[in-house]
């Protein structure tokens, strides 16, 4: 039988509002323990809550870049459950009334095909503590520094079909909510999380399977598998007779499979009910034309102004352009090399590879964007070739400093004078009777692809540091002269 995933993903954003939701406490991220939650997030009595207007500014932003309904009047609801991290036995959030409603977002594939997924909602809620299951032998402990911290969660609708195409949808979320300065997108710290909702079912069949609920995975790649993994767990067990149970499990990314945690609840389980403490929130067309007139530059807009700027094919411009620290970057190479297409090539080729083997965000660079730009002038005026530039590059990573600066220390400057090349290849031709006379004895078409030998034996000889286009030409020039 042939199956067909259903995927829906709950993303929670948090906010970089400097304070909570509902109280005056800290959000920075890092400090100890429980240092940075006050008497209302710890919920003791005769507190009340005050809703800060920035979570609202945030949302509103957010509804208007993915095109959607904007609430003009939103209500904060309690879900009431207990958690040892949830000191109120309730988390505020949205249910009837959220603050942004149908909208949507198009996502593009890997093979150029593109695709619009519906978002259902998005509402503000309150983020709960965090339970340390091991800093504590046989024990957990609480830290509560994180309750109350605003979030975002982000409710798409089922359109999704595969994990690549959750994934692409999830790193167009990051794009966006980065993009307007209202999440840091960091996934590692927990700022950006999202939970997958999956189901599969006989392709052409209406009606959808028994889904289960996949939470709080914290990267691209994670939520990539988990995805694979369960609805390759899910067809398994129904084409051995057995049926898919309703539950929310958890990710192990060591093992790469999903496990049971609870079984999932429903709405009603939650005994949701409007908060008595916050007060409906009201705005107008006059409210969110004043957000509206305030945001900036979106992925979707940064994209074209790539493309028809710096020249930049539509799968680059599409890579450069998603997350906003990353668009920064190659835009202060292109500008300090003058060359959109070579700051391109480095920033997606060298640059990427090093942050992945490092596991390092664009931010936390040890070459800054300056830095590589100056590197680009020196391939471009042939101070270096490309060669030697990753040597340069290799350098500037680990041990800091500017291209000149390296390739004065280095003596990595590249050979430029002709006559100097000359004498090497004289000496490399006269050394290699074998390879003349096989290139002699080869076809005039078939013999570009032999001067590699020569090419390398010119490079060695040199320490790498001769100008390839200039060996290339004088070789050929030599050897073209031989055969006559």
């Amino acid at each position: 039988m042939e199956w067909e995933a259903v995927i829906g993903l709950e993303i929670h954003a948090q906010l970089s509002t400097n304070s909570k939701i509902f109280s005056g406490a800290s959000t920075a991220f890092g400090a100890e323990p429980n240092t940075q939650a006050c008497a209302v997030d710890l919920a003791l009595p005769g507190t009340l809550p005050v809703f800060n207007e920035e979570a609202l500014r945030s949302a509103v932003k957010f509804g208007l870049a993915i095109d959607a309904e904007i609430g003009r009047k939103s209500v904060f609801d309690r879900k009431n459950y207990f958690y040892p991290d949830l000191p109120k036995g309730y988390q505020t959030s949205q249910l009837f009334y959220p603050i942004v409603g149908v909208g949507h977002v198009d996502i593009t594939m890997d093979d150029g095909t593109t695709k619009r997924v519906g978002v259902t909602r998005a509402h503000l809620e309150e983020d709960a503590g965090k339970s340390l299951h091991d800093e504590f032998p046989g024990m957990t402990g609480i830290d509560l520094n994180r309750a109350g911290t605003p979030l975002l969660e982000i409710v798409s609708e089922p359109d999704i079909r595969s994990a690549k195409e959750a994934v692409a949808y999830v790193r167009k979320i990051h794009a966006i909510v980065t993009s307007l300065g209202i999440c840091d997108g960091n996934m590692a710290e927990g700022s950006f999380r999202c939970d997958c909702n999956v189901s599969i079912r006989p392709k052409g069949q209406e009606e959808f399977g028994t889904r289960t609920e996949t939470k709080n995975i914290n990267s691209f790649r994670f939520i990539e598998r988990a995805i694979e993994g369960e609805i390759e767990r899910q067809i398994d067990l129904l084409e051995d007779g057995g049926r898919v149970v309703q539950e929310t499990r958890l990710y192990d990314a060591n093992k790469n499979e999903t496990r049971s945690m609870r079984s999932k609840e429903e709405a009603n389980d939650y005994r949701y009910f409007p908060c008595p403490d916050l007060l409906p929130i009201i705005i107008d067309d006059d409210y969110i034309d004043v957000i509206r007139n305030d945001l900036p530059e979106l992925p979707d807009a940064r994209k074209a102004r790539f493309m028809d700027d710096y020249g930049l094919s539509d799968y680059d411009a599409m890579v450069l352009s998603g997350e906003r620290n990353l668009a920064q970057y190659f835009e202060t190479v292109a500008k300090a090399s003058d060359d959109a297409k070579l700051a391109a090539n480095w920033v997606m080729g060298e640059l990427s590879k090093m942050l992945n083997q490092n596991d390092t965000e664009i931010v936390n660079s040890p070459v800054s964007a300056d830095q590589l730009g100056g590197m680009l002038v020196r391939i471009k005026d042939d101070t270096i070739s490309g060669k030697i530039a990753k040597q340069v590059f290799e350098v500037m990573w680990h041990e800091g400093g500017t291209a000149d600066q390296i390739i004065e220390a280095k003596g990595l400057k590249q050979v430029t004078d002709t006559g100097a090349i000359e004498g090497i290849v004289d000496e490399v031709i006269a050394k290699a009777d074998k390879q003349v006379e096989q290139y002699k004895a080869a076809e005039p078409e078939k013999r570009g692809k032999m001067l590699g030998f020569f090419m390398g034996q010119v490079m060695k000889a040199t320490g790498g540091k001769a100008n390839p286009g200039a060996v290339n030409g004088i070789l050929k020039k030599k050897l073209d002269a031989l055969c006559d």
